[in-house]
């Protein structure tokens, strides 16, 4: 069984960028006109020469999105659990040379978390941690999903990469989907904005998906970080690599996050700018590389950008979050991760959602009937 580090060595960057670029219309109508798409087809829907066609990529990735999953839209919560952090990242507020109050929660705590969570209606929860293997390693991620596992449909977890086994023991635990993002696909970037800690081995970080597929998750979430690198690259390297983790570990279900850089304590300006008019083009590109794909949405972006990408291919999104440990009831001033764009209550939120026909699901009843 290949890994994807096969098929990406087998890429160049510059000549990928370039080919994204030598796209031309008759190409983007090619792949307009197709049912099913491949990754070339993709590469003309992000090429700079589909952008007169971005209406037209709209109204098919609308239809798409209504014809797999109806007018529903899934609501989830992240929930930040430390900020501690052996890594140095250079766009992140937990990057250990940030001089911050670092605290991660009891349990206690987090149940004082995940009461509020659950007052509103989530039951899709995300688990958040730094990278910090001797404080939030893989017992202390066992324990807090234990603590909590009777309360939530859906625990899924964004943390450090972790072995094989660990995911498998965590599976066995009730964890039922993991984002793991490569950042960037760019090696030399990469190892520009990760100098130090665990996170700087580019290829241990890319082979997770891979880890996670042999260990039988139910549901491997990818992304990229735009704005490190050029987005219409990355997002090609972000989609081949779901193509191949598609193909080998079928029964998997996938996700795919939009996040572009933020402010943060520190910051980090962007290298290539991903304006709102790109970030939709590849939304829509995405969902017509894969209707089942789910698409899924956090709340970095803006209020007016959130209300209108909700019927143009999102599938999954959250509100009212706090990307700080214990920000939603146990210490609402600790540094964040980053700045949250759209601050909207979770029940602002939703009415916008069913003024726009959307019904608000808060359940994952395809679980449930598993």
């Amino acid at each position: 069984m290949s890994h994807f580090k096969t098929v990406l060595d087998a890429y160049n960057w510059d000549d990928t960028l370039q080919s994204i670029y030598n796209k031309t219309a008759e190409d983007v109508k090619r792949a307009l006109g197709k049912d099913k798409r491949d990754l070339e087809d993709f590469k003309a829907l992000i090429s700079p020469a589909a952008k007169p066609y971005l209406e037209s990529m709209a109204q098919q990735s609308q239809q798409l999105t209504k014809k797999r999953f109806g007018n529903t839209i899934q609501m989830y919560a992240p929930m930040y659990l430390s900020n501690e952090c052996q890594n140095i990242c250079t766009y992140c507020g937990f990057s250990m040379t940030n001089k911050i109050p670092r605290r991660t929660l009891t349990d206690a705590e987090i149940l004082k978390e995940t009461a509020f969570l659950k007052s509103k209606g989530y039951d899709h929860i995300l688990l958040v941690t730094g990278e910090a293997n001797r404080t939030v390693g893989v017992q202390y991620l066992k324990h807090a999903i234990a603590l909590i596992r009777s309360q939530f449909s859906n625990i899924t977890i964004e943390v450090q990469p972790l072995d094989q086994d660990e995911y498998e023991l965590l599976i066995s635990q009730g964890l039922y989907a993991v984002l793991v993002y490569q950042e960037t696909y760019h090696r030399d970037a990469y190892k520009k904005h990760h100098p130090k800690g665990k996170k700087s081995n580019f290829d241990y970080r890319l082979d997770t998906p891979d880890r996670l597929g042999k260990a039988g998750i139910h549901k491997i979430g990818l992304g990229s970080l735009y704005g490190l690198e050029d987005w219409r690259a990355d997002s090609f390297f972000t989609a081949l690599h779901f193509k191949h983790l598609q193909k080998t570990y079928w029964k998997t279900k996938y996700s795919m996050s939009f996040p572009r850089l933020r402010p943060f304590s520190g910051g980090l300006e962007p290298k290539v700018e991903m304006t709102d008019s790109d970030l939709v083009q590849l939304i829509c590109a995405f969902r017509l590389l894969d209707e089942d794909l789910e698409l899924s949405m956090s709340t970095r972006e803006s209020e007016v950008f959130r209300d209108h990408i909700v019927n143009l291919g999102i599938t999954s999104i959250s509100a009212e979050s706090k990307t700080n440990p214990g920000g939603y009831v146990v210490e609402k001033q600790s540094l964040e991760q980053f700045e949250i764009s759209d601050e909207r209550s979770t029940e602002s939120f939703t009415k916008m959602l069913k003024s726009k026909g959307l019904e608000v699901v808060w359940k994952d009843w395809e679980n449930n009937w598993q």
